[in-house]
């Protein structure tokens, strides 16, 4: 599986921004297909992720409300709108796939194989 992210950009604080994740080389069935974010000096975090076959969604707690991870299923795309970014949003974002996630540790960057090139984010004052 190849992942490409892109959508990345740079906005003012409280604007929104789409970032997409397109898969090639194998369908998403049964796959999680996470977002990650990692800032300048800081580790790898989880944001949120879907459930391919069920399309149930979980974020991390400083994102809800603000962003809304959703699928394509023609396009094999998993897409993230972020709404009402904050200057700690900035940071590159990986989307990350792979089909034997164990539940509880969907949040876990270590649980997924298939990683994208990353995008930059940047959000401004």
């Amino acid at each position: 599986v190849q992942l490409q992210a892109s959508g990345g950009g740079l906005v003012q604080a409280g604007g929104s921004l789409s970032l997409s994740c397109a898969a090639s080389g194998r369908t998403f069935s049964n796959y999680h297909i996470a977002w990650f974010r990692q800032a300048p000096g800081k580790e790898r975090e989880f944001v949120a992720v879907l459930i391919w076959s069920n399309t149930r969604s979980y974020y991390a707690d400083d994102v809800k409300g603000r962003f809304t991870i959703s699928k394509d299923n023609a396009k094999n795309t998993v897409f993230l709108q972020m709404n009402n970014l904050k200057v700690e949003d900035t940071a590159v974002y990986y989307c990350a796939a792979d089909p034997f996630v164990r539940s509880e540790r969907y949040y876990e960057a270590t649980e997924y194989f298939y990683w994208g090139q990353g995008t930059q984010v940047t959000v401004s004052s």
